[in-house]
């Protein structure tokens, strides 16, 4: 931490904490200063112990007690587009984060000063770079470097999800499908093979397919097959011999990352399939009684039924070290990323109100 400039951010207002952490602007890979102003205010309460990992801050309570429980945020932001610094108007805080997920970080930061005697042992983690490639990923870099930083019961990420439970992760797995063909004179194509007309099979298969629902845990999840890229020839005047597409397969967490890519391969039995990318999906979880619990003091707050999470988030690490997972975060996702990111204040409110009853009681 660079003591010189890092000054505490003021935790006890969790909404001006929020226009704060908004202001700072934290695109993945510049998260230095937001990470050592966190640290900073972190470190003025002494009952904490405060580690740090590059730009990722770990603070945990030490009370002996049988239950811990991980409260986790990303600090950093897609790029601004004139939306920092934000500003707050008619109840809703806008700006670069305010959704994704600087609402949540200020819940989980004013709770960590705030608290003073938790039923359970409290670890928060902030973390850097999830906005980009997995392998730069801070908590996947702390899962490494510090596993036991990391130890806990249950965790709750704070992904935006308007205020209530999402529960689990779809997995995502990205895909090559190529075709090979014979090049030749575009005058003369008899002479050749054309491989983008080879790929027709794989994009009827793909135009036709039907999503399907998939209940897991008492949540719904729903899948997604479709192209989101197409490439092959390019010379004006000659056959194409080389062409693909490129499939994402979003898939409920009943499926394993075997199953997926052994579905995907069948569908695309006559190509030849290179997988991209992969990540392992997240089951819900929803039936651990603390999550209940959670899900009780939302819904007599005002916040809907716990839902499926369909986009893939980080739940899916702490699924994998064996941590019961769910995704609990103030902001509609659907403008997460969106120029006018934007969060009902209400939100942040009631979701620092209802963690605290939750810890606390």
């Amino acid at each position: 931490m660079n003591t010189n400039e890092a000054q505490p951010l003021n935790a006890d207002d969790v909404v001006a904490l929020t226009a704060q952490l908004v202001d700072i602007p934290s695109v993945s890979g510049e998260e230095g200063r937001i990470a050592d102003e966190i640290e900073a205010t972190l470190r003025r309460h002494g009952r904490l112990e405060v580690l740090r990992d590059g730009d990722a801050v770990v603070a945990r309570t030490n009370l002996g007690k049988p239950v811990r429980i991980l409260l986790a945020g990303h600090t950093d932001t897609v790029p601004v587009a004139g939306n920092v610094p934000g500003r707050l108007e008619g109840g809703v805080l806008w700006g670069r984060g305010s959704v994704d997920m600087k609402g949540g970080d200020a819940v989980l930061l004013h709770l960590a000063t705030a608290l003073r005697e938790p039923r359970t042992d409290v670890t928060w983690v902030f973390y850097d770079h999830e906005e980009v490639e997995a392998s730069l990923n801070g908590l996947g870099r702390l899962s490494r470097n510090h596993p036991d930083w990391l130890a806990a019961d249950l965790a709750v990420l704070a992904e935006p999800t308007d205020g209530g439970i999402e529960g689990g992760c779809n997995g995502t797995l990205r895909v090559k499908v190529k075709a090979s063909g014979v090049a030749a004179h575009s005058a003369r194509p008899w002479t050749g093979e054309n491989a983008v007309h080879k790929l027709l099979d794989a994009l009827a298969f793909l135009a036709n397919w039907q999503s399907e629902v998939r209940e897991v845990g008492g949540l719904e999840y729903r899948e997604s097959l479709l192209a989101v890229g197409v490439s092959g020839g390019g010379g004006r005047n000659s056959v194409p011999d080389e062409a693909h597409v490129v499939v994402n397969f979003r898939y409920a967490p009943d499926r394993t990352e075997e199953e997926a890519q052994a579905y995907v391969r069948s569908a695309f039995s006559g190509y030849d399939v290179e997988v991209l990318d992969s990540a392992p999906p997240a089951a819900p979880g929803m039936d651990h009684p603390e999550f209940v619990r959670l899900a009780e003091l939302l819904r007599e707050a005002g916040a809907g039924e716990p839902a499926a999470k369909l986009g893939w988030t980080d739940v899916a690490r702490f699924s994998a070290l064996g941590i019961p997972a769910i995704n609990c975060g103030p902001g509609d996702p659907i403008l997460a990323h969106k120029d006018d990111e934007a969060c009902p204040v209400e939100q942040i409110e009631r979701l620092a109100r209802v963690l605290g009853r939750w810890l606390q009681a």
